[in-house]
């Protein structure tokens, strides 16, 4: 048998692999979204926005990770997000941020645990898919009944550019 035999026609053939259409951002970034515990409408009052936002910003802060847009819906956050220099782990600023927000709870009178232990992460492809998503995002109030337009939504802003 000749090499030429080992191929046979009635086997699948190999097939070249083709190139991404589509180049990751370099820096990556990230839409985040965190739970509360058991779904409680808990989150979009003043005092409890101000205080996530305060923990959003020191935590990006202490992990070295930059914060976009966010909202903050009454039962959960969204927020985009990309590492700095010598970041820490997504996990790391996440766990930082939700630990940070939650002690500021405590200190407003909220008692136990605040966040659901998992959160759902989604590396954006393309810089046309942060403004994409961020459309989507900050229409979620809208869809929940909570305003008539995006614009009327409080509980929602820019921490940095990205």
């Amino acid at each position: 048998m000749t090499k030429s035999d080992n191929h046979r026609e009635d086997l699948p053939q190999r097939k070249h692999l083709h190139r991404l259409q589509r180049i990751y951002v370099h820096p990556p970034i990230f839409l985040i979204t965190i739970c509360t515990l058991g779904r409680r409408p808990v989150l979009a009052n003043i005092s409890m926005a101000e205080a996530i936002c305060t923990a959003l910003q020191d935590a990006a802060r202490r992990n070295r990770w930059r914060v976009g847009r966010y909202v903050i819906m009454l039962d959960h956050i969204h927020f985009f997000c990309t590492p700095a220099e010598q970041p820490l782990s997504l996990s790391a600023f996440v766990g930082g941020f939700k630990e940070a927000s939650t002690r500021q709870a405590w200190q407003s009178g909220w008692q136990g645990r605040l966040w659901q232990r998992e959160f759902f992460d989604h590396l954006l492809r393309s810089e046309e898919s942060y403004q994409e998503k961020w459309d989507y995002v900050r229409l979620n109030p809208v869809r929940a009944g909570l305003c008539e337009t995006a614009e009327e939504w409080p509980h929602q802003g820019e921490i940095e550019v990205l």
